[in-house]
């Protein structure tokens, strides 16, 4: 890293005063926008979905768990694959800590997947994740939401993603998906978002943009660096202060795995 400017602590107050309006500007900002996507129109879910989850077969409305709002993330890990979406295990790491608070403001939080259960499971239990993760496997699910592709779509190379149609990709792609389900039993999307939207579930990320280097990842490069938490080869956990610096050679060398 380069040798950043240097100041006198009182430059360093006049430089901090000054951003923190641009700070509050934008919690002021990020606000705003939150009203303004509660407030976007519902579309209603009249088609039944069935998964397959550790308590036998539960439909969409089983999935809420008895509350009002339930968010699925469209967690990528395909049938054929052999494990989860390093990215999408990256944000699934910050979860379980919430799952109280949420449940305590009437939200409950599933990630569905197309792989099969057996498979969901044991890699849920590599990961030692508690949040809850079911299959939709054999399912129109993940297909009507536009997190999965055929390979008639993969053949045509175009699909529609994040609200657009954009070049073919991956035969699975990350997303999230938010529901309300009324007095009457009824269900409504009520939000969806996908790619980079999910990134404020990311804590990390948020971290590392507070400290000089911040993500330090290169423009083309985003989460390049990145392994499921039980597979950097250095050994490096970051709970002790005893361990050494050694694996920031080993992740910014790495390839995506």
């Amino acid at each position: 890293m380069e040798q950043h400017k240097i100041v006198s602590r009182e430059e360093w107050l006049a430089a901090q005063r000054a951003h923190l309006v641009e700070e509050k500007a934008f919690t002021r900002a990020r606000d705003a926008l939150a009203k303004k996507r509660q407030a976007l129109p519902w579309v209603k879910v009249d088609k039944t979905y069935m998964f397959d989850t550790p308590d036998g077969k539960k439909t969409l409305a089983d999935l809420f768990a008895g509350r009002s709002q339930l968010i699925v993330y469209h967690f990528m890990f395909g049938p054929d694959w052999e494990q989860g979406c390093p990215g999408c295990s990256f944000l699934s790491d910050h979860i379980d800590g919430a799952l109280v608070h949420l449940a305590h403001r009437d939200v409950t939080y599933v990630a569905i997947s197309r792989a099969p259960l057996e498979k969901i499971e044991a890699f849920k239990e590599r990961m030692g994740w508690q949040f809850p993760w079911v299959s939709s496997f054999g399912s129109d699910f993940n297909y009507d939401f536009n997190v999965s592709f055929t390979p008639q779509q993969e053949a045509e190379g175009k699909v529609v993603y994040n609200f657009d149609t954009q070049d073919y990709a991956c035969d699975e792609l990350p997303g999230m998906s938010v529901f309300y389900r009324n007095d009457k039993g009824e269900i409504f999307r009520t939000f969806a978002s996908f790619a980079r939207g999910g990134e404020p579930l990311i804590g990390t990320y948020t971290l590392l943009d507070y400290v000089p280097k911040g993500r330090d990842e290169g423009e083309n490069k985003m989460m390049g660096w990145l392994r499921r938490h039980d597979s950097y080869e250095d050994g490096v956990t970051g709970r002790s202060l005893t361990e050494g610096k050694e694996a920031d050679a080993c992740c910014h060398s790495a390839t995506h795995k």
